[in-house]
């Protein structure tokens, strides 16, 4: 069984900063694709950024230059650094890990419980 727990949503001012951290519990021994993705109210679901296990990043066009997506597979945790934010960003975010190979067996997808970012002033 594999876990997703996201944090440091919160409420930023226009032109602000947040970290977005997802940590995979359980005994996990690989993952393949890491990434986010956003719900704004009345919109569908959105991908933001997605890494896979050898680094490759790929980003939405809205947030190239100010998101930057990371990962430390040792802690099996995916982050996200958000910067010069706007109000368009404001939305649910939910972290994805796919293709995890775990102690009691394969999952082929896994998805947080989403965290909110809210920017207003």
């Amino acid at each position: 069984q594999v876990q997703l727990v996201e944090s440091g949503g919160g409420l930023v001012q226009p032109g602000g900063s947040l970290r977005l951290s997802c940590v995979a519990s359980g005994i996990i021994f690989s993952i393949g694709a890491m990434g986010w993705y956003r719900q704004a109210p009345g919109k569908e679901r959105e991908l933001v950024a997605t890494i896979v296990s050898g680094g490759s990043t790929n980003y939405a066009d809205s947030v190239k230059g100010r998101f930057t997506i990371s990962r430390d597979n040792a802690k099996n945790t995916v982050y996200l650094q958000m910067n010069n934010l706007k109000p368009e960003d404001t939305a649910i975010y939910y972290c994805k890990t796919e293709a995890i190979r775990h102690l009691t067996g394969y999952t082929n997808a896994a998805w947080g419980q989403g965290t909110q970012v809210t920017v207003s002033s």
